[in-house]
């Protein structure tokens, strides 16, 4: 199918194309992605999710749409909610800044399709400077690292949350596109009292090596969508609990190591 704006995330473009955030729910819980694409699942929106959507619909330029399918932005009196209210100003905390809006003025929601592992894959860039650069706007929390508890360390926010991976997809994915190999850079804003932002530039090294582990287990996860292989449940997400079925006693002792 031929991917366009108003079909990329569609339940068809989900089933013919892996992506990022597919691959990555993959890893978290196999059985939840197979639910959420079939559209037996659908994830809760949160306000913190809604508040880096309504930053990314502004540099989009399709804010006043987003507004339109989100009533809950609102009060009764039609003024913006406090969180969207710190949203509108963590925008015009970024747009003064030269750097920042540099990086953001490239060539917005840029859709490319290519394959990874023989598996087709779809990406959209946030702004997408030909020859030179990839950059993915993001809004976090804040800057400081987070506790892996699967790694047992902690990590800054663009590897717990996977955006290298993000950048090894996209970057191979524009190298198919263009025969250009670009650098991918992070243009982030926090959401604390006093907005912090940067632009981050990811290393190479994190992007080839999270290639290496995409290219790894994007055949898996692509047997799964087929049905050629089981799904395995990861049973700690709302998906498993809401579907959970007592097999076996618990000994009360594993409470004390975590189930």
């Amino acid at each position: 199918m031929q991917l366009t704006s108003e079909n990329y995330f569609s339940q068809q473009a989900n089933l013919e194309y892996m992506s990022c955030s597919q691959f990555k729910s993959f890893c978290d819980c196999e059985e939840r992605t197979l639910a959420d694409i079939a559209g037996d699942y659908k994830r809760d929106s949160s306000t913190a999710l809604l508040v880096g959507s309504y930053v990314d619909a502004h540099f989009e330029g399709t804010l006043d749409v987003f507004k339109a399918q989100h009533p809950e932005l609102f009060k009764r009196d039609g003024t913006l909610k406090a969180d969207y209210v710190q949203a509108e100003s963590i925008i015009q905390r970024v747009e003064n800044d030269k750097l920042f809006m540099k990086y953001m003025a490239g060539e917005k929601q840029v859709i490319m399709t290519g394959k990874i592992a023989d598996v087709p894959y779809k990406i959209k860039i946030d702004s997408y400077h030909p020859d030179k650069a990839i950059v993915d706007l993001k809004v976090v929390k804040d800057f400081e690292k987070l506790w892996n508890d699967a790694e047992k360390l902690k990590q800054s926010f663009i590897r717990y949350w996977g955006y290298d991976i993000q950048g090894a997809i996209y970057q191979e994915i524009v190298r198919q596109n263009t025969g250009k190999k670009l650098p991918f850079f992070i243009a982030a804003a926090t959401k604390e009292k006093h907005t912090d932002f940067n632009v981050f530039a990811v290393p190479q090294e994190w992007l080839d090596e999270k290639l290496a582990f995409v290219e790894e287990r994007t055949p898996h996860f692509a047997k799964l969508k087929t049905g050629e292989e089981l799904a395995e449940r990861c049973e700690k997400c709302d998906w498993c609990k809401d579907t959970k079925i007592l097999d076996r006693i618990v000994d009360a002792r594993d409470l004390e190591d975590g189930i």
